[in-house]
């Protein structure tokens, strides 16, 4: 598959937020317009160039979830993060001396504790390390950075919810992995890993699906997060496989914002970040043909998932950090 072209001379690499204090994430401009509309304080983490401006991995994924979650309580989804957490609705056969009747007093719904067994859904989250995910045009996470940023925050979205979560880094092999534990203590662990990975090599996620396969011994949601810049067929035929088992799969396709829309004019220079590949390009004469490849490519994507039954998510690094959070609630309420 041939993939969006990357301008050499706009390039980023993973690790370029700024290394100011918190309290200075956001001016005091920002700080009045967000404080007067309709998104919370909080919810504004949720935008990544915001979040960007947090140097500590930690905090990104604490705020980003605090956000999140604050956006749950005001959203269509209300009550929902109640069922999310701990509770599950009463139903005829439950015990009436399970009911939570504090959570009654809050939703007006019966809900009973659930039981550890009922609750336990072992995560794994996949990092691409390839190159190309190191780049960025004019936003202020490169890809890699913001697919960090949302896996950090799912490490401790899950954590919270004492499910065991994993993880896997890869470029055309394995790289380094941790198996999945609930402990808060596992959640250091977990963000020393994403603080220390850069995107640095070529990619083989084909491989690196079938070696996952074969490391699960339970049912497990395999979360995988990459630009998506290869072959298709080898890819089809893993994440077959890795369906097979019963093991849940959700695609987090991540593409910078400028891969998507292509906002380039004039002879462009373009370079492949993985093979060093150069290519010049009258970049008006050829934004129609490229957006129709993109849309073409999402679409082949989103068709390869639906027959494998995989959830795809299509996102880049302009979008707010929510729409992938949501993805893992919903898997996680069909579950159970």
């Amino acid at each position: 598959m041939v993939g969006p072209p990357t301008d050499r001379s706009s390039s980023g690499t993973a690790g370029s937020a700024p290394q100011i204090a918190v309290a200075e994430a956001v001016s005091p401009r920002k700080r009045q317009r967000h404080g007067t509309g309709t998104m919370s304080n909080v919810e504004k983490y949720l935008k990544p160039e915001v979040i960007h401006q947090i140097k500590r991995l930690d905090l990104r994924a604490k705020f980003v979830v605090k956000g999140f979650m604050q956006g749950l309580h005001r959203s269509p989804f209300h009550g929902f993060s109640v069922e999310f957490s701990e509770h599950r609705r009463y139903a005829p056969g439950d015990d009436p001396k399970d009911i939570d009747w504090l959570v009654y007093a809050k939703t007006d719904k019966y809900y009973v504790k659930k039981f550890e067994a009922e609750t336990n859904l072992v995560g794994y989250l996949v990092m691409d390390l390839s190159r190309s995910m190191g780049y960025t045009y004019r936003q202020e996470l490169t890809k890699f950075d913001y697919s960090i940023c949302l896996a950090a925050a799912l490490c401790y979205l899950m954590i919270s919810q004492q499910d065991p979560v994993g993880l896997v880094t890869f470029d055309d092999r394995i790289r380094a992995s941790l198996p999945p534990k609930s402990k808060r203590s596992h959640l250091g662990a977990l963000l020393a890993l994403l603080s220390r990975a850069r995107p640095d090599g070529s990619t083989d996620l084909a491989k690196a699906l079938s070696q996952i396969g074969a490391m699960l011994r339970q049912r497990s949601l395999v979360m995988i997060f990459s630009d998506l810049l290869v072959d298709t067929a080898p890819v089809v035929q893993a994440l077959h496989r890795l369906r097979h088992p019963g093991h849940d799969v959700i695609l987090f396709h991540v593409l910078d914002e400028a891969e998507v829309n292509f906002p380039f004019d004039g002879l462009r220079d373009f370079e492949d970040l993985e093979t060093g590949e150069r290519i010049e390009v009258d970049a008006d004469a050829y934004r129609a043909d490229y957006l129709a490849k993109v849309a073409a490519v999402r679409d082949e994507w989103r068709g390869i998932c639906a027959d494998s039954g995989v959830d795809y998510v299509p996102l880049d690094t302009s979008l707010p950090f929510d729409k992938a959070l949501l993805e893992y609630l919903h898997s996680r309420k069909a579950r159970f």
